[in-house]
């Protein structure tokens, strides 16, 4: 057992009345520990569930990410003449009600010269959805086998990649079974969707559900450093726009500050609404439909996310041509273009 884990435990587990919230280098000892195990399971499945009852602070996620920053992955930074990359925060748990257009919209970000970085896992509790891994594997991309060193080539090369935390950040492998075991999602689910494996100057897009994590996120991202992000309440957490009504955006940039933008299809004549996913097979189907240009209902979805974030990165003046600007890229086959650059590029690092 460990003693020093086993006072910040006391912290944080004290009841209602009677905890303390954790410095930041308090929080940062206390993941450090957990990811190294030297605390012990049962302090580790105390602390996860006693923190989620506590909710935790932007300061203890500000540490951290402290930690994750110290002993996860790290991708260099692009050459100057490439704009910020974008990198999407998603739940790792992964969609199992309405289909996801994310791996969608990054290609079309990456089509139009917006590098984009994703990162994730296999399925993982509590929901149990498809992660986005398997999404792209079944798109015949597969980045479960890349190295560090090729996640970082196949970024400049493509202007998109993938970091597989199964193989990149193991030790976050060792905290999958207590999700399982105390069944609820612990705050280190808030902390993925923040965290960045690139370490050159980006655009953190982060979806989220419940506002007390929209105030916890801004304070963590403020404290360290970073003032370039969008937080979506989105589809499922997620940071897909919804459909069915407005959608919430928080936006912040070191020119403007931060401001909330609301976002409606219908107001640009776009009658979508939430497509129930059915089946990884269908949402695979569905997939490959868009990237052939075929009009179905998903393509209204993608177009829809993909022109919003295409003028919310900056390639687009307004989101009217956002739109504008994303149909043309699917219909006219450049998406799909894309997609094959990648696919070629992985088929490359297959054959050395």
């Amino acid at each position: 057992m460990s003693q020093e884990f086993r006072e910040l435990l006391k912290k944080v587990g004290s009841g209602q009345h009677t905890h303390k919230d954790l410095t930041r280098e308090e929080a940062a000892t206390a993941l450090e520990m957990m990811l190294e195990q030297k605390a012990t399971p049962a302090q580790i499945g105390a602390f996860l569930i006693a923190h989620r009852i506590k909710r935790p602070t932007g300061i203890e996620l500000a540490g951290m990410l402290d930690t994750y920053s110290q002993l996860g992955p790290k991708l260099t930074p692009l050459p100057e003449s490439f704009p910020p990359v974008t990198v999407f925060g998603i739940p790792y748990d992964g969609r199992s009600r309405t289909t996801p257009v994310n791996h969608l919209t990054a290609l079309i970000l990456a089509t139009a010269s917006i590098p984009t970085l994703m990162h994730g896992g296999d399925c993982m509790p509590t929901k149990y959805g498809i992660p986005l891994v398997d999404i792209w594997g079944g798109l015949g991309l597969d980045f479960t086998d890349l190295s560090l060193t090729q996640v970082q080539e196949l970024l400049q090369a493509t202007g998109f990649s993938f970091v597989y935390t199964v193989k990149h950040f193991p030790a976050t492998q060792q905290l999958v079974s207590y999700r399982e075991e105390i069944g609820k999602r612990p705050p280190l689910a808030t902390l993925e969707l923040i965290w960045s494996p690139y370490q050159g100057k980006t655009r953190l897009i982060v979806g989220y559900v419940h506002p007390p994590t929209e105030t916890m996120i801004r304070e963590a991202l403020t404290l360290t450093g970073k003032d370039n992000y969008i937080l979506v309440k989105g589809l499922e957490g997620s940071c897909d726009l919804r459909l069915s009504q407005t959608t919430i955006v928080g936006v912040d940039s070191s020119e403007t500050g931060f401001s909330y933008l609301k976002v409606n299809p219908k107001e640009y004549n776009l009658n979508t609404r939430e497509i129930v996913l059915d089946s990884r097979e269908e949402l695979l189907s569905q997939t490959l439909a868009v990237l052939k240009g075929e009009e179905t209902e998903l393509m209204s979805v993608t177009i829809w996310n993909g022109g919003f974030y295409l003028w919310r990165c900056g390639v687009a003046p307004d989101l009217a041509r956002g739109i504008n600007q994303a149909r043309d890229l699917l219909l006219n086959q450049q998406v799909r273009q894309k997609y094959e650059q990648i696919k070629d590029y992985l088929s490359h690092f297959t054959e050395k």
